[in-house]
């Protein structure tokens, strides 16, 4: 009979390789409080197999186990929208604003690793901390206005790869932006025969692109001091200068991303004990790290591209023309240096793969918010479709009647959407994350919680300052009736005064949900040290030694 219990016990037990893999995570049971037969009873005999198979596994071999995430993330900072902004900003400002990128790609980097590890911590992603915490008509709220801000995200998208159409094929715009509904759902369905290949390829011609305006970079040789001086002093001069920093804010720090990150980590196999969840959010931060570091630089590249090539002194009158009307569908003539003819070609399959691979990232998250929130699960393609068709009624109607330059800018008033969207996460997620009650030991330090705040309530700051002063300028030089100006002022500014009393409320409001669950601390030597490094052996009854497995996320496709 104890044979049979322990046989049990053992079926549940997983081999060693499929801990290798680090993609499913499995929480083991000993229902019978009794020691699994391949564990000895005395702590002075630490011979088991696995444990010792796995301290002996070189820190780079564990690291690449938790790869995965961060880059998925950081394609979203190469998007369409990224590189709009960045060409406006060079062809209209040069360098000098090199420095908005540097702060919202550190800005980036902090929240990111917070959302990180605020999934890793708590086992739950943003949007399921954020139906647990606030009122029902909050939640609401806040589930409607992150899925506004998947929406505002998927226009660039949209809109880039219509403009890669029409380079490629000369078909018009809103055409384009017909057929882009149907391309993501191919690329979703393509998925089954051989996704880690298909997001290869995809990542391949995103940094093709990188390595095109990195070599017209090194052809056109901005100036460096020039460049370090736009880098490092911030200055906004200029027409226009605060609203594309604005833009450029929104399309590098895109509030959808902290749902989205926060769900990918769960993916991982993470020991439930304060040294492996350390360890995992180590990790994700190298790996966020190096990811946006590579994204920075291809924006800095873009920007000085287009800022050098647009304010030559021997600038030809072509090459002035197109760059005082330059967006996404017309850059290609920044590579010609390089490239020569196939320039358009080759930037228009880059744009067409920045589209796709950044549409995969947005139908995640379009996934983990409505399931977080709503505790509603839909299937990707269908949850693509609905994204798809409300962010291409907009685009359409823009195509149709203001053309190719009607799309460029409203690539650019998504951007700065999403800029504006940006605190009804990051509050959650700062307050959160520096909450005893949701990561207990792992919250954040004092130096996090101070910097963090600085940075989120300086992006606030600037986007109530933009909305005001920009409103009351345009309410003051428009061409209007007073009547008309007057039903306007009083419909906005009611709103504006709604958007600031929504920030304030989601800072002060105190956390009450407590969500943390501290981990388990084994009095047995070999159970203890097993749980650490992630093997699924328990000497006590019912205990968990990994965070739960998360089920919705089996089917991410990461690379292992």
């Amino acid at each position: 009979m104890r044979s049979q219990e322990l046989q049990q016990v053992s079926n549940v037990v997983p081999s060693s390789s499929s801990w290798g893999g680090g993609s499913k995570r499995i929480a083991t049971l000993n229902l019978e409080g009794t020691p699994p037969s391949n564990i000895t009873d005395s702590p002075d005999h630490k011979q088991f197999d696995h444990h010792d198979e796995d301290s002996k596994k070189p820190g780079w071999r564990k690291f690449l186990s938790y790869v995965g995430p961060g880059f998925l993330v950081s394609l979203a900072y190469l998007d369409p929208g990224n590189l709009e902004t960045d060409l406006q900003a060079g062809a209209n400002h040069r360098f000098e604003l090199l420095w908005v990128i540097l702060i919202g790609l550190i800005f980036a980097l902090i929240i990111q690793s917070l959302a990180a590890n605020l999934g890793v911590s708590t086992g739950k992603h943003l949007s399921e901390l954020c139906k647990a915490e606030y009122p029902k008509y909050v939640k609401y709220c806040l589930w409607l206005l992150a899925e506004v801000a998947v929406i505002a995200a998927d226009i660039p998208e949209v809109i880039g790869t219509a403009f890669a159409l029409n380079i490629l094929f000369h078909i018009p715009i809103w055409t384009g932006v017909l057929i882009t509904g149907l391309s993501t759902l191919l690329l979703l369905g393509l998925q089954r025969y051989g996704v880690r290949k298909l997001e290869l390829l995809i990542t391949i011609l995103v940094f093709v692109m990188a390595a095109c305006f990195f070599g017209e970079m090194g052809y056109v040789k901005p100036p460096a001091v020039a460049v370090l001086k736009g880098m490092f002093v911030p200055k906004l001069s200029g027409q226009g200068a605060t609203g594309d920093a604005i833009a450029l804010l929104g399309a590098l720090v895109m509030p959808h991303n902290l749902f989205l990150h926060s769900a990918l980590v769960l993916s991982r196999k993470i020991p439930n004990s304060v040294h492996g969840i350390n360890d995992a959010c180590r990790y994700f931060l190298i790996e966020s790290g190096f990811a946006l570091f590579v994204a920075f630089l291809i924006n800095v590249a873009i920007v000085s591209v287009s800022g050098t090539v647009c304010s030559a002194n021997n600038i030809s009158n072509e090459t002035a023309n197109q760059c005082s009307d330059l967006n996404l569908n017309s850059a290609s003539f920044l590579l010609k240096s390089v490239l020569g003819r196939s320039s358009s070609t080759i930037y228009a399959i880059a744009l067409l793969a920045s589209g796709q691979s950044s549409t995969i990232t947005g139908t995640y998250a379009g996934q983990f918010i409505m399931q977080g929130f709503l505790d509603l699960k839909m299937k990707k393609w269908i949850r693509n479709l609905m994204t798809r068709c409300i962010a291409i009624t907009p685009s359409l109607i823009v195509s149709i009647i203001g053309g190719s330059n009607g799309a460029a800018r409203l690539i650019i008033i998504a951007s700065m959407i999403l800029s504006f969207e940006l605190p009804f996460a990051l509050i959650p997620l700062l307050k959160f994350s520096s909450s005893a009650t949701k990561m207990g030991p792992h919250k954040n330090s004092i130096y996090v919680i101070v910097i963090s705040w600085i940075l989120g309530i300086g992006i606030i700051g600037i986007n109530i300052y933009y909305l005001s002063t920009g409103f009351v300028d345009w309410l003051i030089h428009n061409n209007l009736p007073k009547v008309a100006n007057v039903f306007v002022g009083l419909l906005v500014f009611p709103l504006m005064l709604v958007y600031i009393l929504a920030i304030i409320y989601l800072t002060i409001r105190k956390d009450t949900v407590v969500t943390f669950v501290v981990p388990v601390k084994h009095d047995h030597p070999v159970a203890q040290n097993n749980m650490e490094h992630g093997l699924g052996n328990s000497c006590e009854v019912g205990e968990l030694d990994h965070i739960p497995y998360r089920e919705n996320l089996a089917d991410i496709p990461l690379p292992k």
